[in-house]
């Protein structure tokens, strides 16, 4: 399986948290469409059909992977764009107000600061996990019209309880940039409106990917707000158009077709390694607390998710930037001064001794 990704003959590859491992199959797929249309040109009926048929093959793959249908599902160029896909068509008013915590990422903090809205902020970081549902509770009101929060924090890997959250009987919006591909997700069983998620990251799909998963009570109450030619199925020349069926009304563009060509051969990369890879990945971040324990000061919780936080001995990202001197890939934390690995299901044991000799040395 390691043979699929040729940075890892090269570094140990900890930074999927921030991209993904290209898969050389993935790679050789863009490339290929990129070149049929240098050589053929980007017109004719064939090559549009190919592109549609395409992008439909991913949503329905998409859908699979997330245990939705394929109307659920929204294909768009980024996490952050589908955040503000959502926020966008919720029409918030300045007295009305939004629940979320201090483990987010600005993917989803700049849409909530652009919606017009009141922010009120759950303090979880440092505190026990099971105390997050109060602590968002806490801060829910009669002016609350959403929760919006992680399923995984790219802080410290905490995985939010976002079945029970929804219970909370507020609409909920969960970003999922450290989650989809990384570990489970059911979104039958999480009970959420909103799923936002990229491609380029866990997913290991190219630059410019991503998705928007609704739930089928939002599918025609949320307004769209950034229609595009992909999400109508008929206009008018007065500006009138009918919205395409489904999730596919929020497609916001174009994703060029080699990327939704490389994302295809990605999914399904992933379908053949099956659910198995969801548990190695958990296994080796596991595997990367125990040998960091004695090294570091660690801000994370084994056995949690895929993400592993510890503040180093020494400026964060000077650690980052010599570790990368060494072929070891991770990144520093803004404002926290932490460095994070992300551990996938290719990494082994290999990948974690050159992290643990690194921040030795």
């Amino acid at each position: 399986m390691r043979a699929e990704f040729p940075a890892l003959e090269r570094v140990a590859y900890l930074n999927t948290g921030t991209f993904g491992p290209v898969p050389q199959r993935s790679h050789d797929a863009a490339a290929a469409w990129s070149e049929r249309e240098l050589r053929e040109g980007r017109s004719g009926v064939d090559y549009f059909d190919h592109r549609l048929e395409q992008r439909e093959q991913v949503r329905a793959m998409l859908a699979d992977l997330l245990g939705a249908g394929s109307h659920q599902v929204a294909l768009t160029r980024s996490t952050t764009e589908s955040c503000n896909i959502v926020l966008a068509g919720l029409g918030l008013a300045a007295d009305e107000e939004i629940v979320t915590t201090d483990l987010e990422h600005f993917g989803l903090l700049g849409a909530l600061g652009a919606s017009g809205a009141r922010v009120r902020v759950a303090r979880l970081l440092g505190r026990p996990p099971g105390e997050a549902v109060e602590s968002i509770r806490r801060e829910i009101g009669s002016r609350t019209r959403l929760v919006a929060t992680s399923h995984v924090s790219w802080l410290n890997g905490q995985v939010l309880p976002i079945a029970d959250i929804a219970e909370l009987g507020v609409p909920v919006l969960v970003d999922g940039a450290q989650s989809v591909g990384a570990i489970p997700v059911d979104l039958g069983e999480l009970s959420c409106d909103f799923y936002t998620f990229p491609g380029q990251k866990w997913l290991l799909g190219p630059d410019g990917t991503g998705g928007l998963a609704l739930s089928d009570a939002w599918l025609e109450r949320l307004a769209v707000c950034l229609p595009s030619y992909y999400g109508q199925q008929d206009y008018t020349d007065d500006g009138r158009w009918t919205p395409a069926e489904g999730a596919a009304r929020f497609d916001p563009g174009t994703i060029p077709a080699a990327a939704i060509a490389g994302w295809a051969v990605a999914l399904e990369l992933a379908a053949e390694l099956g659910e198995e890879r969801f548990g190695h990945g958990v296994e080796m971040a596991a595997r990367c607390h125990r040998r960091l324990s004695s090294i570091v000061a660690l801000h994370s919780r084994s056995g949690d998710s895929t993400l592993v936080a510890f503040e180093p001995r020494g400026n964060a990202e000077d650690v980052v930037r010599e570790l990368s001197e060494q072929g070891v890939i991770v990144r520093s934390l803004p404002r926290l001064g932490w460095v994070r690995a992300s551990v996938g299901f290719w990494n082994n044991d290999s990948d974690l001794a050159r992290l643990a000799r690194g921040l030795t040395a």
